[in-house]
C-alpha cells in the first residue's frame, strides 16, 4: 500500500493560522512583530527563500524589511548593519540568509546578533539553552519537524529515529530534541553521516527516519523498513530539459520506491520547507511578545 503524504502545506497552513492570532493579539496591545532580513549576493536559491518568507510574514500581519548586500561586501559593513538592528526597539527578529559568501564568517555573523533577537535559533546563547532543555528560540527545521510528527500523530516517545546528517543546522539540534524528556521527545536516537560504513544497518531498523544529507537520492527502498515513516529535508535541483526551468526539485530521499514501502512520507517540494518558513514565523512573534514583556507590556 502506497505512503499516506504528510502535506507540508497543510501543517504550515495551521501554524501559520496560530500566528496570525497571535499577531492580532500584539497588533492590539500596540505591538507589531517586526522581522528584518539580511541577505548578501544573489544566489537564486537564497532570493527565492527570502521572498517565499516575506510573503509568509505579509500573510500574517508580520511586518518584514530585507537588506541587500552586493556579493563583495565586506564582513564589517554586514556586522554593522546588525549592530544596528540588535540597537532598535522596533526590531524583534533578525535572519540572516544562509550560505553567506566564503569571504565571510558565518559563525561571527551569528554570533553577533542579539540572543533575543536570534529567529533562526543559530546563535551560540540559543543553542546552549536548547542543549539543556531550557526555553528559547528552537531553530526552524527541526522544530518544524517535530511540529509535523506531532501533527500526523505519529507517537515519538519509545521509537527509534535515525538522522541521516550531522548539520549544526538540522541533523545535530534535531537528534538533541527528540532525546529530550518533553513532548514530541523520548525518542532512541542514532545519527549517521559520512563516516558511517552502511548506513542502511541503520535506517533498516528505524521506525522513523529523518533525512538530511543534501544529496539526492541517499535513502533508497531497501534502506527503510515495511511501515517506516520517512521524512525528507532535503532540496536538490537536478537537471530536467523536460521542465520549463529546466530543473527540478527533488529530495534526499529516492520518494517514488521509498513511497512503496513508508506508511508516511514528506514530498519534495512542499514538505518541510514550507513548515521550516512557518516555523520562522513563529520564532518571530514569540520574540515580539518577550520584547514586550521586557518592556512591561
Amino acid at each position: 500500500m502506497p505512503a499516506q503524504i504528510l502535506s507540508g502545506k497543510e501543517v504550515a497552513d495551521r501554524i501559520l493560522a496560530d500566528v496570525a492570532k497571535e499577531v492580532d493579539s500584539l497588533a492590539r496591545s500596540g505591538c507589531r512583530p517586526f522581522l528584518a532580513v539580511v541577505r548578501v549576493g544573489d544566489d537564486p536559491a537564497s532570493v527565492a527563500y527570502v521572498r517565499g518568507k516575506r510573503k509568509d510574514a505579509a500573510r500574517v500581519g508580520i511586518l518584514s524589511e530585507e537588506h541587500t548586500f552586493p556579493e563583495e561586501t565586506g564582513q564589517e559593513d554586514v556586522c554593522a548593519l546588525i549592530d544596528r538592528l540588535n540597537r532598535e526597539e522596533g526590531v524583534h527578529g533578525i535572519l540572516v540568509q544562509l550560505p553567506l559568501p566564503p569571504h565571510i564568517d558565518e559563525e561571527a555573523i551569528i554570533e553577533r546578533i542579539a540572543p533575543e533577537k536570534d529567529v533562526d535559533g543559530f546563535h551560540p546563547v540559543n543553542v546552549g539553552r536548547m542543549v539543556l532543555g531550557q526555553e528559547t528560540f528552537l531553530p526552524c527545521t527541526p522544530h518544524g519537524i517535530l511540529m509535523m510528527l506531532r501533527h500526523a500523530g505519529v507517537e515519538v516517545r519509545g521509537r527509534h529515529v535515525v538522522v541521516v546528517g550531522r548539520s549544526n543546522i538540522v541533523g545535530k539540534p534535531l537528534a538533541n530534541l527528540l532525546l529530550q524528556k518533553r513532548e514530541g521527545g523520548n525518542a532512541t536516537v542514532t545519527v549517521c553521516h559520512t563516516a558511517t560504513p552502511d548506513i542502511g544497518s541503520f535506517t533498516r531498523q528505524a521506525d522513523i527516519v529523518v533525512v538530511a544529507a543534501g544529496r539526492p537520492g541517499v535513502l533508497t527502498a531497501d534502506m527503510v523498513r515495511e511501515g517506516a515513516v520517512v521524512i525528507d529535508v532535503g532540496i536538490n535541483r537536478v537537471e530536467d530539459p523536460s521542465s520549463p526551468r529546466g530543473y527540478r526539485l527533488i529530495g534526499d530521499v529516492a520518494f517514488e520506491e521509498v513511497a512503496r514501502k513508508a506508511s508516511l512520507i514528506t514530498p519534495v517540494p512542499g514538505g518541510v520547507g514550507l513548515v521550516t518558513r512557518a516555523m520562522l514565523l513563529w520564532n518571530t512573534v514569540r520574540a515580539a511578545r518577550l520584547a514586550q514583556e521586557r518592556r512591561g507590556g
